[in-house]
């Protein structure tokens, strides 16, 4: 099994930063998402626990179902549904105040199911999987900007 741990500091409020991660049909927002689609709205709606949704992002196409939802600290997940070899253990993503931004701490674990080159494999996705999150807060980071204010 591997697993991912990302971390940032975004410079904006945890309502402000989950909001958009939360955002399940605006996920082609962030780069290396092609196409992203609410499929059932969670409790509370539309993005709440039990919402399930729809990422394409090359090669994959994989359907996420929000297993923890708490506003605005924790976002949990679980690829319930994927077109390649890949068994996703859940994923969690929390938020907490930090230096007046929000401090994001992102952990994700999967295996790949193939004897012998399974292990190569995970190796690849764990590199993909890394860049993949750094880019998504990055973006956010850059969502979430304030615009500077100007004086007359």
């Amino acid at each position: 099994m591997r697993s991912i741990h990302v971390t940032r500091t975004i410079p904006a409020s945890p309502e402000e930063v989950f909001d958009v991660l939360a955002d399940h049909a605006s996920y082609d927002r962030f780069r290396g998402i092609q196409r992203s689609e609410l499929l059932k709205s969670g409790d509370p709606p539309p993005n709440g626990l039990g919402a399930l949704r729809r990422i394409k992002a090359w090669p994959a196409t994989f359907e996420e179902e929000i297993t923890a939802f708490e506003r605005p600290a924790r976002l949990d997940y679980l690829i319930i549904r994927i077109n390649l070899p890949f068994e996703h253990h859940g994923g969690s993503i929390r938020l907490s105040p930090e230096d007046g931004g929000t401090h994001v701490d992102w952990r994700s674990s999967y295996t790949i199911p193939i004897p012998l080159i399974g292990q190569l494999q995970e190796r690849f996705w764990e590199l993909l999987l890394n860049r993949g999150f750094r880019r998504v807060l990055e973006d956010v980071e850059r969502m979430t900007a304030r615009s500077p204010k100007t004086t007359v």
